[in-house]
Parts: C-alpha cells; sequence; structure tokens
C-alpha cells in the first residue's frame, strides 16, 4: 500500500494556526556536541579464553597447545571439487556458528552434534565449527570426541566438506565443516 502525500496547508489554515499560539521567540541554534571518542576494540573472548584455562595445563613444563595430538582431520564428499576442501583448511568461509563439545561424554556429545547441524541447516547457516578438543586427558585410547566428531561428520549427507580449524580457531581440536545449502 503506497502512502499519500499529505494535503497541503492552506494559508487560511495557517494564518489560524500564529493566531492560536500568539507570540513567539526564537531560540538560537546551539552547535553540537564533539562526538566522543570511540573506545580502543577490546578482544574480550581472547580474554575470557585465557582466564578458562586449567591450572592444571599452566602448571606444565611444556605448551600443549604447541603439542599436537593425532592427524588433522579432512575430508570431502565425492563429486565435490578439490578447491572446495582447500578453500576451508585456508579459511576462506566464514564460519557463523559454533559449539563447544569439552566434558562432553560420547553420547551426550552425538546428540548435541545432531541437534547442532539440524538447527544450523533450519536456519541456513553453511559454515560452522566444532570444537572436540584434542584429547590431552584422555587415556592411552586416544582423543574420543574427535574420533567420534570425524565419523560422524563422514555419515552425513549435509555435509559436504569438514577440515580441522585454523590455529587461531582451535587448530585441531576443532573442526570447521561446510553444510549443504
Amino acid at each position: 500500500m503506497k502512502r499519500r502525500p499529505p494535503n497541503p496547508v492552506s494559508d487560511d489554515d495557517t494564518r489560524l494556526f500564529r493566531e492560536s499560539i500568539g507570540e513567539i521567540r526564537r531560540l538560537d541554534e546551539v552547535a553540537a556536541p564533539p562526538e566522543a571518542p570511540k573506545p580502543e576494540p577490546r578482544a574480550h573472548m581472547l580474554e575470557a579464553d585465557e582466564a578458562a584455562v586449567p591450572a592444571e595445563l599452566l602448571d606444565m613444563a611444556f605448551d600443549p597447545g604447541l603439542m599436537e595430538v593425532g592427524e588433522e582431520l579432512s575430508y570431502l564428499r565425492d563429486g565435490y571439487p578439490p578447491k572446495l576442501l582447500r578453500q576451508l583448511k585456508r579459511g576462506q568461509f566464514s564460519v557463523q556458528d559454533d559449539i563447544d563439545l569439552h566434558q562432553m561424554n560420547a553420547a551426550a556429545a552425538t546428540a548435541t552434534i545432531a541437534d547442532f547441524l539440524a538447527e544450523a541447516r533450519h536456519n541456513g547457516i553453511r559454515c560452522v565449527r566444532i570444537v572436540h578438543g584434542k584429547g590431552l586427558r584422555s587415556k592411552a585410547a586416544g582423543p574420543v570426541l574427535k574420533a567420534l566428531t570425524d565419523r560422524l561428520l563422514r555419515r552425513r549427507d549435509d555435509v559436504i566438506a569438514f577440515a580441522s580449524a585454523r590455529p587461531m580457531q582451535g587448530g585441531t581440536g576443532a573442526v570447521v565443516v561446510l553444510l549443504k545449502g
């Protein structure tokens, strides 16, 4: 529906308005105050992540972040160009949502991944990150959630490709997933 333009104000209406209002006193224009300087950006998430590092990891004689447990995860569904996987590994897709599986057991992680990917597809999200951890506290069997995430993602029809995240996004402790549109 189009808006109609307002009716023009007649001279009689203007005169009647002025008579009703009476004498007026015009105000001097006041200059607007200068804008306050914008604050410098702060990396709030980085600060929160660093504050959340468990004490036992800080006491180690080496940096566990430098220790890569297991290999990088990488997968491309048949029928898609290898260029897509290279772009994913280089971080050329913008991660639109993520989830962290830390402190979950295998059953909870399985259900969480399924729900998370279904919700992402429903919301039209094409690129997500799943943080599964590096398995630093796992027993001799190796990182449980990492292997579980790898198996689950390979079985899903809505997953086009996935690859271990770039170092600043979690490295081999996270995977970036590209979903069908």
